[in-house]
């Protein structure tokens, strides 16, 4: 009887409506949570690794960042598991939970200062609690999210949730930026760090609401009444060929490219000018709302693009374009900041700076927009869950999560500020081929399936 309630409860334009807004923002606490860290990287070195060299402080504080990528693709294998077994909506509950907890106590850690080695310890820790929540969260809301949405215009009404990440990004940007224009700077050193992670407890009693009132898929109620569940999804997934291969594609082509892309534009880049560019933080703070903010209708309309001319050329556009701005953008983006630096007072340099960023985010629009469609289009209904989160997770984690302090660690080893950059270039620009060969066309596909 519950079933047959739910299934009348999910139809409806404005049903979804209220089902996605509620999927997207907890989706939206998660990337704010788990990227918060990202945008105080730089302020987190000298006060939990404190080191006579700057550059080996901000790489550990990097480092901390990348082990909350790396255990992404656990907690995938054991919540996506859970989603296809007991059902979308509980796996919901239990990530959010996980995520809210282990922000919040990020809020109240001790500095290096004042326990020692314990404060990096406990850092650690924490972050490696939200990586095993994003992964379960990050992937699993895709495919929760594409099996409400229909078959008519998925890709356009799924590609909102692509919105999260960044929208995750400027609102913490936005907090600090305010707080640093308030508090002195040994102020925000003291204390105005903590503020977004308390914050997060406000955001975690919504987000926690909200997700008590969602209804389970009409995918997974159909698979519970028809019995066709599989008792080990995960082992199911890697025995079949066709999965396997389609599971490659996921992670190499559109998860890892699109992290590559999303890290190189929403986290890679702020770090780069606050660092190697030498720009002041409230500057680079400005660039990177700007960079968000162009990010939202590029996004929406890649998606409504995906549904008019398919899911693959649209991905693998971008992969192309990222892999031929990256190199060239940072390069001018370095020379410009320098020529800002010298003249102040002259805006110029900042406009072809906001033009530059507009590139990068276009092409990972192009990625990003369709890929919560494609998340969910590639598999089968009855191991779907399990089958996305984990090579999606994958790829973020090791790939996406990692391309930060790869990057930076290439750049020292090779003396240069721009030498790591061929790292992401070389990897997208290999997406591409593998996509444009492989990679099917997924539009229209019946989810149900």
């Amino acid at each position: 009887m519950n079933k047959i309630s739910d299934l009348k409860n999910i139809k409806g334009p404005h049903s979804y409506r209220k089902i996605a807004i509620a999927a997207c923002f907890g989706t939206f606490l998660e990337w704010y949570d788990f990227l918060t860290f990202a945008t105080l990287a730089v302020v987190f070195g000298p006060l939990f690794f404190p080191s006579s060299d700057p550059g080996t402080a901000l790489l550990a504080s990097l480092a901390t960042f990348g082990v909350g990528m790396v255990v992404r693709p656990i907690g995938a294998a054991i919540f996506g598991s859970m989603g296809d077994r007991i059902g979308r909506k509980p796996v919901f509950m239990i990530t959010i939970a996980l995520m809210g907890l282990a922000t919040v106590s990020v809020g109240f850690l001790p500095t290096y200062a004042q326990v020692g080695i314990w404060a990096p310890i406990l850092l650690v820790s924490l972050r490696l609690l939200q990586g095993l929540s994003a992964g379960g969260e990050i992937g699993g809301s895709a495919v929760y999210l594409a099996e409400h949405a229909g078959n008519e215009y998925r890709g356009f009404k799924t590609s909102f949730l692509q919105l999260m990440g960044p929208l995750g990004i400027l609102f913490s940007t936005l907090q600090i930026a305010l707080l640093r224009y308030y508090l002195s700077p040994e102020e925000f050193e003291a204390w105005g760090w903590r503020v977004p992670f308390w914050i997060s407890v406000l955001l975690l009693l919504i987000a926690f609401k909200a997700r008590m009132a969602l209804a389970e898929t009409p995918v997974f109620l159909e698979l519970s009444k028809s019995s066709q569940k599989t008792e080990h999804p995960l082992l199911s997934n890697f025995r079949d060929p066709q999965t396997r291969k389609r599971m490659f594609l996921l992670f190499f082509c559109i998860s890892a490219g699109g992290a590559v892309l999303f890290f190189c534009v929403q986290v890679y880049t702020a770090v780069f000018l606050k660092t190697s560019a030498k720009l002041p933080p409230s500057v680079v703070d400005q660039l990177s709302i700007y960079a968000t903010l162009i990010l939202f209708p590029l996004t929406l309309f890649a998606g409504w693009l995906s549904d008019k001319v398919g899911r693959k050329p649209v991905v693998i556009s971008g992969l192309l374009l990222g892999a031929i701005f990256t190199q060239p953008v940072f390069q001018m983006l370095q020379s410009l900041s320098g020529q800002y630096l010298e003249t102040p007072n002259i805006n110029s340099p900042l406009i072809l700076i906001g033009a530059l960023l507009t590139c990068l985010s276009l092409a990972l629009a192009l990625v990003v927009g369709p890929q919560t469609a494609l998340l969910a289009e590639l598999f089968p209904a009855k191991t779907r869950n399990s089958a996305a989160t984990l090579p999606h997770n994958l790829a973020a984690g090791w790939i996406g999560g990692l391309l930060p302090l790869i990057v930076t660690w290439l750049n020292q080893q090779w003396g240069s500020d721009l030498a790591g950059l061929w790292y992401p270039t070389l990897f997208l620009a290999s997406a591409a081929i593998v996509a444009f060969l492989y990679l099917p066309e997924t539009n229209k596909v019946n989810l149900s399936l």
